[in-house]
């Protein structure tokens, strides 16, 4: 990536958690509410991909950090994250730096490259 930034590890459930270093990002690809809660009560920091607005608010509201998005649903869900003050961050999909700007122009808090 052009930009460093903090290492996420992919898991698919608890027993990969073990595995992971501690105070690590965790990455939730397939959204899953029993391991999103388990990380929100042993105050584990992740970020999960989301298809949709109803999963986003689950995901902010079970405690995600970042919330994965397609670049068109992450520029969906500024809006609902602001009116609603959303505490995790949007990341929007992008396959190349020139997709950015886009993103920035729809207030998205960040990109995901693919």
């Amino acid at each position: 990536p052009l930009i460093d930034t903090e290492p996420f590890y992919l898991i698919e459930n608890q027993e990969e958690i073990a595995k992971t270093p501690s105070n690590s990002v965790l990455k939730i690809e397939k959204f899953d509410i029993e391991l999103m809660k388990y990380c929100q009560t042993n105050a584990l920091i992740y970020m999960v991909d989301v298809t949709n607005i109803k999963e986003a608010i689950f995901a902010n509201l079970i405690g995600a950090k970042y919330i994965k998005a397609s670049k068109s649903l992450a520029k969906e869900l500024m809006p609902i994250a602001q009116n609603y003050l959303f505490d995790a961050q949007i990341l929007g999909v992008i396959s190349n730096d020139l997709e950015i700007e886009e993103l920035a122009k729809a207030n998205v808090d960040g990109a995901w490259f693919k």
